[in-house]
């Protein structure tokens, strides 16, 4: 395990989350070889050999090759692998489980727009199928990992909080990802009182740094890459976009605090309130501060810029008071985000 990565976990293990809370149990992690999924599990095997949590991580993937690439390093007896789709077949899993966390998702945007039903189908099927297992299973609490996209176009000026739900074009192809996240949600609420799951969504705001895959190909990871090889920040868009972000480490920090503080049925905002820019300014930020003023942020609007599947552009602050109140805070800043976003890619 690179360093940068090992200095974000010891720093999450010096947290003040109730550990003893998540000592000797069971998780079960969908989504395992996307990037949230795996630092989860790379964690909790952290964990396990630094504060003694004595986890058992199982975890859901397509591909087992691909996991064993991913957990080269890490993988112990502690880690079992749960091969399914989530989007065709069934989980098979007999044994106990006290959390789950379901991470699992489509999140390229040209697969939304050229699979959209497959979106759909991945979000909703995948949900009910690990709410079902959760209910079977009688769990301690279960996180749906959510998004800021959620809330679409907000409807008035300021910070959006969790009750600000805005506006989206269901005649627009791509909000088959915003509409099939909260429909989702819903599905939660609906477990949640029907069938008192311990079940609560995480608003993820965009979610990067040290970890990310070496496949990651969305706009910050192609706006470091520019700037270690030293070359201009191409945007297909105007870059108008307000973004809203998080570190890596803070967003699993986030989701660990979820299981054992947050409520039932409700929904939390994790975003560093500070990391609020619009896409432009972003990469005006690295080309300047990463990159030392050596190269540029240019605009360059492909024709068929429709089928590149890019959210439409949102201005839109997420309020983060919510998960604070429950004594998380962001920890990393955008510009100490590229950095060790880039030690890590290096």
């Amino acid at each position: 395990m690179k360093d940068v990565l090992i200095e974000d976990f010891k720093r999450i293990t010096e947290r003040d989350i109730p550990w003893d809370e998540l000592r000797n149990k069971t998780f079960f992690i969908t989504g395992a070889t996307g990037l949230v999924g795996s630092l989860l599990v790379k964690f909790l095997l952290y964990a396990n050999q630094t504060i003694s949590l004595n986890a058992k991580i199982y975890a859901v993937v397509r591909n087992t090759e691909k996991a064993d690439r991913i957990f080269a390093e890490e993988k112990t007896d502690a880690l079992s692998y749960v091969v399914a789709d989530l989007a065709t077949e069934k989980v098979s899993y007999d044994g106990d489980c006290d959390y789950m966390i379901h991470a699992a998702a489509v999140t390229a945007s040209k697969v939304m727009v050229s699979d959209p039903g497959g979106t759909i189908r991945t979000a909703i099927d995948g949900t009910e199928k690990m709410l079902q297992l959760a209910v079977e299973k009688k769990i301690k609490a279960f996180i749906y990992i959510s998004s800021m996209e959620i809330y679409g176009q907000p409807k008035s000026e300021g910070k959006t909080a969790e009750k600000d739900l805005g506006y989206v074009d269901i005649e627009t192809v791509r909000s088959c990802y915003p509409e099939g996240k909260r429909m989702c949600e819903c599905m939660c609420t609906a477990y949640a009182a029907q069938y008192g799951v311990n079940v609560i969504s995480a608003r993820l705001a965009q979610t990067f740094g040290a970890g990310i895959l070496p496949t990651e190909n969305r706009v910050f990871a192609q706006f470091a890459r520019s700037a270690v090889n030293g070359e201009n920040i191409v945007l297909h868009t105007t870059g108008e976009s307000e973004g809203n972000y998080v570190y890596t480490a803070d967003a699993i920090a986030a989701i660990l605090t979820l299981l054992v503080k947050g409520a039932a049925g409700e929904a939390y905002n994790i975003a560093n309130e500070e990391s609020h820019i619009t896409i432009r300014n972003m990469a005006e930020l690295v080309a300047k501060e990463i990159a030392g003023g050596k190269i540029q942020a240019v605009i360059d609007i492909p024709e068929d810029s429709a089928s590149l599947g890019y959210a439409p552009p949102v201005k839109m602050w997420l309020d983060a008071s919510k998960m604070r109140a429950l004594g998380w805070t962001p920890e990393v800043g955008l510009i100490d985000a590229y950095k060790r976003m880039i030690r890590w890619m290096e």
